[in-house]
């Protein structure tokens, strides 16, 4: 390749050679300055005439910053800027730990949410920093404005997930630990659904009705097992132990796999009912793993005239343990067994339908009492 013809100017150290603007036949001079520093001899490109502005005397005035030091040359810059790049890759940000937190995580309806929930809410926000960046206004502000708009147990869950992603670096040894307690919203969602003896019978009424091959099958073991919804959608034939009478439920909320008793009501509901030939009970399209069935118990409720705030599945769990604790019959360490609570406090939301029974059977005793009580002074007058 020929050398370029250079061209020097009235400013000593600076020249510059003829090229062609980018995109255009039209020429421009393309200014270089030469210097040395610590002894070596540099040659480096000032700018473009045309395209940066550039001229002799501005040429002139950066080659005079380079000798004293004031800036660095153009491979001193692109070294910095290569180590800036390289100090940035290696920053657990927010959003790097929440890339490698989300990687750990099962892909279900879980992980959907909480990824829509970073991205529209922590993202823009604090996805730049690393976790000692983040100062406790940042996030009180960012409660505060949640709050305007969204519910608080759904505030609670975007800030939550912040808290997750950093107790995650911290655990993994990738960041410091938040030096402050990120504050979340208190809640009360402690919702425990019940139905009278009424609701539930014109219930089981339209189930027994209704044409849909699986949505009353799977009310019906709602309310038999108190098993959740997702619990059943995974549930398949295998599972079922009808010789030795249990139910072995899989990955139950995130937990270990747990047994529940298969008792009889559940156990001629599922012999009863229709094999398809897919390996689940309650099989979705093409016989894979159901995730939805919204609609179909939507319309068992509305027909059965029940509660508009009443969860047709969900709220048959409720109902089922409710009616356990109630009996009197169930203390709450077998429900929490039955009900595959991880946390204690979970169940004990139905501790006082278990005290009103103990009442009950304690009125009992006060009026027997009351009845020898009298017997004997009848005796004795």
């Amino acid at each position: 390749m020929p050398i370029q013809k250079r061209y020097d100017t009235k400013y000593a150290g600076v020249y510059y050679i003829v090229g062609r603007m980018v995109g255009t036949n039209k020429t421009e001079r393309i200014y270089y300055i030469r210097y040395r520093k610590a002894g070596k001899q540099i040659d480096e490109k000032a700018g473009r005439q045309f395209q940066d502005d550039m001229t002799p005397a501005r040429a002139a005035g950066m080659r005079a910053d380079r000798i004293a030091g004031r800036e660095p040359t153009n491979k001193e810059r692109r070294q910095a800027l290569e180590a800036a790049k390289m100090a940035k890759a290696g920053r657990w940000t927010i959003d790097r730990l929440w890339e490698a937190y989300s990687a750990t995580r099962k892909q279900n309806r879980a992980l959907s949410g909480d990824a829509g929930r970073y991205k529209n809410y922590l993202k823009s926000i604090f996805g730049h920093l690393e976790p000692q960046q983040i100062d406790p206004l940042s996030t009180d502000r960012l409660r505060i404005r949640l709050l305007k708009k969204l519910s608080p147990q759904t505030v609670k869950h975007i800030l939550n997930l912040l808290i997750w992603i950093i107790n995650f670096g911290y655990k993994k040894g990738l960041t410091q630990a938040l030096p402050f307690h990120i504050k979340t919203p208190s809640v009360n969602n402690i919702k425990t659904e019940d139905l009278t003896p009424d609701e539930l019978r014109r219930l089981l009424n339209t189930i027994d009705k209704d044409k849909h091959l699986h949505a009353g099958a799977l009310m019906r073991l709602a309310l038999y097992t108190g098993m959740r919804r997702g619990e059943m959608f995974k549930l398949q034939w295998r599972d079922i132990d009808f010789e030795r009478g249990f139910i072995h439920i899989r990955d139950p909320k995130g937990g270990p796999d747990q047994k529940i008793p298969l008792n009889d009501a559940a156990r001629n509901l599922l012999q009863s009912h229709v094999r398809t030939g897919s390996p689940y009970i309650f099989p979705g399209r093409g016989g894979r793993q159901r995730n939805t069935i919204y609609r179909p118990v939507r319309n068992i409720k509305e027909k059965a005239g029940l509660p508009k705030d009443f969860r047709p599945l969900h709220g048959l769990r409720h109902v089922y343990a409710s009616m356990l604790a109630s009996s009197g019959k169930v203390d709450m360490y077998t429900l929490q067994k039955l009900l595959t609570h991880k946390d204690f406090k979970m169940t004990m939301r139905y501790a006082h339908l278990r005290d009103e029974s103990l009442k009950r059977a304690s009125d009992v005793a006060s009026d027997i009492m009351s009845e020898l009580d009298k017997a004997a002074g009848d005796e004795g007058s």
